[in-house]
């Protein structure tokens, strides 16, 4: 029987984790909803960009779709419309002065995210903050073309669809449901938070011994979870339209995001609190040593 009280390892990670997200979790949750808000639209003119100077500018508005599925309808009607309009009034030189800000600002919010996990891990930054920058920066337009494979890749899924469909009518609803359900866009959504976490995690926990899939699955169920009761809550306990006016959209985003950034501290906390760190490898081993010590002494008392 497991134990689970006072002293036992899930005991002290449940703590670990209700007190960082107790003490950090708030106030970086903040933080990371105004970073998204900030940075949101100026990423997409970056994925514009990128996708123009590759021969892809129809995949635009693709990019703005894919990530507005991941959102509430309430947040999706704010903020499509408005990233729609951002993205077709820059071309040539503006698209590319844009996405240079874009860049700036958009990293800025990737670097909110390091520093959630550099003091969940308890680490210091130890690089130059151009060095952090210039990290950031591949890592965006990296996400970018990654962003690009996943398009791709539904396009030849939309292609397939059709041949099942036309070859088997009677799956044509099935292949729906499989493809396009909630399901699958959560798997999605936790393969791009566990790459986020595996490349922003500080440099002494990025082995395979700490892992960093525990975090990345919180998040992205509690993610999927905000996504699809947020809306029954606003609609069945609040009234946003009547404290905000016009703003409401604004602050139902800023709330939804807030959320997000709940849940992204407590991933954190739960990778940190779930590895173990140099010291308490070096305690373990030593009580280990001892153990097998006391135990060898046992044997030859006994011969």
């Amino acid at each position: 029987m497991v134990h689970a009280g006072p002293g036992s390892r899930l005991f002290t990670v449940i703590r670990r984790v209700w007190t960082g997200a107790y003490y950090d979790g708030f106030i970086h949750a903040g933080n990371l909803a105004y970073m998204t808000i900030l940075a949101l639209f100026p990423f997409f003119i970056v994925v514009a960009a990128i996708f123009s100077a590759i021969g892809e500018p129809s995949q635009r508005d693709a990019s703005i779709d894919a990530f507005l599925t991941t959102v509430p309808p309430m947040v999706a009607k704010v903020i499509g419309p408005v990233a729609h309009d951002v993205v077709a009034a820059r071309n040539g030189w503006l698209l590319w002065i844009g996405a240079l800000v874009g860049l700036w600002t958009a990293s800025s919010l990737v670097e909110t995210i390091r520093d959630i996990l550099h003091r969940a891990y308890g680490t210091p930054q130890t690089r130059a903050f151009w060095q952090y920058r210039l990290a950031s920066t591949g890592l965006i337009i990296g996400s970018v073309l990654l962003l690009l494979i996943s398009l791709s890749a539904q396009v030849v899924i939309t292609a397939i669809e059709g041949i099942i469909s036309a070859l088997i009518p009677q799956a044509e609803g099935l292949f729906d449901e499989l493809i396009y359900s909630r399901f699958v866009s959560a798997l999605i959504l936790f393969g791009s938070i566990e790459l986020l976490f595996i490349s922003l995690t500080p440099a002494a926990y990025q082995g395979r011994r700490y892992p960093k899939w525990p975090g990345a699955l919180l998040v992205a169920v509690w993610w999927s979870a905000v996504t699809m009761l947020l809306p029954r809550v606003l609609r069945n306990f609040f009234t946003y339209d009547l404290t905000y006016g016009s703003l409401a959209g604004v602050m139902i985003a800023l709330f939804f995001f807030w959320l997000v950034g709940l849940g992204m501290v407590v991933g954190a906390e739960l990778n940190a609190a779930l590895a173990e760190t140099p010291e308490e490898r070096a305690v373990l081993r030593e009580a280990e040593n001892r153990g097998e010590a006391t135990q060898e002494g046992k044997q030859e008392g006994s011969e």
